[in-house]
């Protein structure tokens, strides 16, 4: 394994949903912590000295710089594996524009379970809105499609160096209409997909599951208008929810500065935008139609504070929408671990299939492999 991988004392593997860990994470956590200003970019004087030695091999562009991208696709050493029996159906243009943001992946089964159409969970990556790609979200769905009880998607949205909001919610959600046109195609069930999704991603994801009928976040994107972009069950890691509120512990990230990654997204400094920052917060459409949620966030997240979690869950609850928090005590941003795996199966298997028991509260230790009930 290479020099950066030793330096950065990680063993990355790509592994899937269920019992692994998505090394996309562990990347970006690994990234955050070397970016010291916070502008996206890793500079050689960045890198810890063990590092430096590699750096013109992952600056692949060869502009001065390592995106997230290159430092993701160098620790990743190349496309992940899939498992036996999963096939991949790539690139597929969601909306027709040829954009390659706009573009999902599927993973089929090539033995499904059952006669009938199966379920969907569809990956939103992460990557602060401005970086990272669809690709990451393939292992975090294989492992569940390998039981041939799943299909899986991951899809790609267009990130703020080309748009900023409402595009990132326009493009999920025309991603979910051509998923629901095609479903007979692939041989899945339009009204069983869940949403997963992982910090900037499980803020997205959280937007589809309480945006279903909000008319002014539905965009014209693509052919498939006749179809809805509502979602059956929402797997939100982390995700963001009051933009305004993010820098209310302190934390690795000025959120209010104004190049912040949500200042980016919503174009200006998060509290000199109050009203945009509104619109983008999923607090703002909860009610009671919205789809059962699952949230799992570490309290020592230093990039996304636990609170944020926290807030979703209140207005979830008081508007009788069904929602679980797993707190993961100890953990910072990038939780993850068997624990937490066998939740949100769980979670998909009551949801999706109707198996089990009502998802509730529960406490987890970093390391913990048994769930605490709350």
């Amino acid at each position: 394994m290479s020099t950066l991988l030793r330096s950065g004392c990680l063993l990355l593997v790509i592994l899937g949903l269920p019992g692994v860990v998505a090394a996309e994470d562990r990347a970006a956590a690994l990234f955050r912590k070397w970016d010291r200003n916070n502008d996206g970019k890793l500079t050689r004087q960045e890198l810890p000295t063990a590092a430096r030695r590699n750096f013109s091999r992952v600056d692949r562009d060869r502009n001065g710089f390592i995106s997230l991208k290159e430092h993701t696709a160098f620790l990743r050493g190349g496309s992940p594996k899939l498992p036996a029996g999963v096939r991949l159906v790539a690139d597929q243009d969601y909306v027709g524009d040829r954009n390659p943001r706009h573009r999902l992946d599927l993973l089929l089964p090539e033995k499904p379970v059952g006669h009938k159409p199966l379920p969907v969970v569809a990956y939103v990556h992460g990557g602060g809105w401005r970086g990272g790609d669809k690709s990451s979200g393939l292992p975090r769905v294989a492992g569940l499609v390998a039981s041939g009880r799943y299909v899986g998607v991951s899809i790609g949205y267009r990130l703020t160096g080309e748009a900023s909001w409402p595009a990132q919610i326009h493009d999920c959600k025309a991603a979910i209409r051509w998923l629901k046109a095609h479903a007979k195609n692939y041989r899945f069930d339009p009204d069983r997909i869940a949403v997963f999704g992982s910090s900037a991603g499980g803020h997205l994801v959280s937007m589809l599951g309480v945006s279903g009928g909000v008319e002014d976040l539905r965009g014209r994107l693509g052919p498939h208008g006749k179809f809805d972009s509502r979602v059956a069950a929402v797997v939100d890691f982390f995700g963001p929810t009051d933009f305004l509120k993010m820098n209310d512990q302190p934390g690795k990230i000025d959120h209010n500065a104004a190049r912040s990654p949500e200042s980016l997204l919503v174009g200006g400094a998060i509290q000199e935008h109050v009203d945009r920052c509104r619109h983008a917060s999923p607090l703002t459409y909860v009610d009671s139609r919205d789809a059962p949620f699952l949230i799992v966030h570490g309290d020592r997240d230093d990039v996304v504070i636990f609170p944020q979690s926290q807030l979703l869950q209140a207005a979830l609850k008081k508007a009788a929408v069904p929602v679980a928090l797993v707190t993961v005590k100890g953990g910072g941003h990038g939780v993850r671990g068997r624990a937490v795996e066998a939740r949100v199966r769980e979670f998909l298997e009551f949801h999706l299939y109707g198996r089990g028991s009502l998802p509730s509260d529960q406490v987890l230790t970093r390391t913990s492999r048994r769930r605490q009930p709350r």
